[in-house]
């Protein structure tokens, strides 16, 4: 007798495609295959001393129990006083929930507003997650595509286009993955004025909002006006501006307490809290604040050289171009329309003849790109290079 069948989320939901690249490198490594890996988004920089210092001495102290599900009151105080040193108006402890990762958090809002039915508009190129996340709530992905011809950003026009009497929810990631595009204030207030005044939730993934170049700034859609904030959920976290992805550890902040509770009772059903012990790394970000900001210039510095010299690299390849990212500080997102081949095609081939690991465009909702992250060194971006060269090299023979 067969066992009884899977449930339709378990059977519609699609893996992450990003894990799946790394998995077959990681198998061809394993071989004893010579890879080079441009696919997992993931900062090569340990986490900063301070701290897994504060971390060592929270378990030192046996902070090894059950924490409040919103998280540790201290933490969240520290959360709630930097967005309202950000702009943030009404920012207090019950606004803030924090997550076992921002994957998490991003989840939790969506499950939190999106009901059976409701659509939700996703600008493309996306994160992976976004589509099936809405999926999972049983709501209805809404993709928006933009073009590397207007730097990965959709218009006012396209959004206003994409609304129905369904829309519940619009998704903003800047500066996003995979592009690295970073909207500018004014862009921005366009966007969210469409969404206020058809009074649906703005998810600003701000996730990567330390992480900009080229004097580009960052803001948040929560700070344009009163009707945007009460309209934007605000998801970040730790993974990547401190090299913090095992640590597990999202923020979600809503100006909308019962919309936070909600997070937070949803969160308490599915996972409890976020390791305790780790939000004590987190809090020392907050309570060492000269620390963090070298920490993260020393990081910076150092991606901002691979950026520069991966996309000169790229576009000095013949029948290749990539869009000059200004944010999210390890994804490039070049063009390989000219080759005649699907993003997939390229990718995989790409893999097996060349043992380069790409995520193909795809994947983001983008046909016609790869992805490439340059959070490696300098040695396996030069190597990546000459390999990528050698094979389009081929393709246009």
């Amino acid at each position: 007798m067969s066992n009884p069948a899977l449930s339709s989320w378990a059977r519609n939901v699609a893996p992450s495609p990003t894990l799946a690249v790394d998995a077959k490198a990681k198998a061809l490594k394993a071989a004893g295959k010579d890879v080079v890996g441009f696919g997992v988004g993931e900062p090569d920089f340990d986490t900063p001393q301070f701290i897994k210092d504060a971390c060592a001495k929270a378990l030192a102290d046996g902070q090894t129990k059950y924490a409040p599900t919103p998280g540790i009151p201290a933490l969240r105080k520290a959360i709630a006083e930097d967005y309202t040193r950000r702009g943030f108006t009404g920012i207090a402890d019950a606004n803030v929930v924090v997550s076992p990762g921002g994957k998490m958090s991003c989840y939790l809002a969506i499950l939190a507003t999106i009901s059976a039915g409701d659509e939700v508009i996703i600008p493309a190129p996306y994160w992976v997650s976004y589509p099936e996340m809405v999926k999972l709530a049983g709501g209805t992905p809404v993709v928006v595509n933009a073009e590397d011809v207007t730097g990965f950003k959709i218009t006012p026009a396209q959004l206003t286009a994409a609304l129905t009497p369904k829309t519940r929810m619009v998704i903003i990631n800047s500066p996003s993955n995979p592009t690295g595009a970073v909207y500018t204030r004014a862009e921005l207030e366009a966007l969210v004025a469409i969404c206020v005044k058809a009074n649906v939730w703005i998810m600003s993934d701000e996730i990567y909002e330390n992480l900009v170049y080229d004097g580009q700034t960052t803001c948040s859609p929560a700070t344009f006006s009163p009707e945007a904030a009460r309209l934007t959920i605000t998801v970040s976290g730790y993974a990547k501006s401190y090299s913090m992805t095992g640590w597990r550890l999202g923020t979600l902040v809503a100006s909308d307490k019962a919309l936070a509770a909600a997070v937070a009772d949803l969160q308490s059903q599915i996972s409890s809290n976020a390791t305790t012990f780790a939000q004590f790394g987190a809090l020392a970000v907050h309570q060492h604040p000269d620390k963090a900001k070298a920490s993260l210039a020393e990081m910076g510095a150092v991606f901002d050289k691979r950026r520069l010299n991966l996309l000169a690299g790229l576009n000095a390849i013949p029948g290749l171009t990539c869009y000059r990212s200004q944010g999210a500080f390890f994804y490039l997102f070049p063009n390989i329309k000219s080759f005649g081949l699907t993003s997939a095609q390229f990718a995989d081939r790409l893999l097996e003849e060349e043992l380069m690991a790409v995520v193909p465009g795809s994947a983001f909702g983008s046909e016609g790109y790869i992805r490439l992250s340059y959070a490696t060194s300098d040695q396996v971006i030069a190597q990546g290079l000459e390999r990528l060269g050698r094979f389009c090299a081929k393709l246009k023979k």
